[in-house]
Order: C-alpha cells, then structure tokens, then sequence
C-alpha cells in the first residue's frame, strides 16, 4: 500500500483535496476532479468519459506497459501516468496542453 499513500502525498503536495480510501481516489482542485488510479496489479481500466481526467500512478516497471495498454485502448477521457520511484516520482506522460492558434 506504499504506492497509495505516495500517490495521496503527490496530490496533497499539489494543492489537491484528497477523497476516498484505497487504491482509486478522487483529487480536487479548483474546477478540476481526477480519478487517480494506483497501479498495484493489472486491473481494467476505468471506462470512457469524456469529462473526465484520469491519472494512474505507477511504479517504473510498470509504466511502459500501462502507457501501450493507455494508448492501444484510446480512452475519451484526458490520462496522465506518474511513475514512483522511492521517494522522487516523474509525470511520465501528461495530458495534452490546450490547443493555440496563431
């Protein structure tokens, strides 16, 4: 459960209001709400919504697997992976940026 808890300090850390118990947690900021996902073992991943943001955290043996899996199922909704390592942890894939025209 070490990945859970360093997954609610990241998103405490961030400004974030954390809520629920478990390795699936909803994080609010603002106008914002993430679903955060805790990769411990191979589950399903969450279904599409499209006013949704998801972001799982992972560990580093376990995040390129899970950005193939992200990427061949193509959810609707935005997806972030964060990848623990100890104590130090790396946005390894973030949601796109806002779309500028010039």
């Amino acid at each position: 459960m070490r990945l859970v808890e360093q997954a609610r300090s990241i998103f405490a850390e961030l400004g974030y209001t954390v809520e629920g118990n478990g390795p699936e947690f909803r994080a609010e900021r603002a106008w914002k709400v993430v679903h955060v996902n805790t990769i411990i073992e191979r589950g399903q991943l969450p279904p599409s919504s499209t006013d949704d943001f998801h972001c799982f955290v992972a560990q580093p043996e376990d995040a390129d697997a899970l950005e193939d899996r992200l990427t061949s199922v193509d959810p609707d909704y935005e997806w972030a992976i964060i990848v623990v390592d100890g104590d130090d942890y790396q946005v390894e894939r973030a949601p796109p940026g806002p779309r500028v025209s010039a």
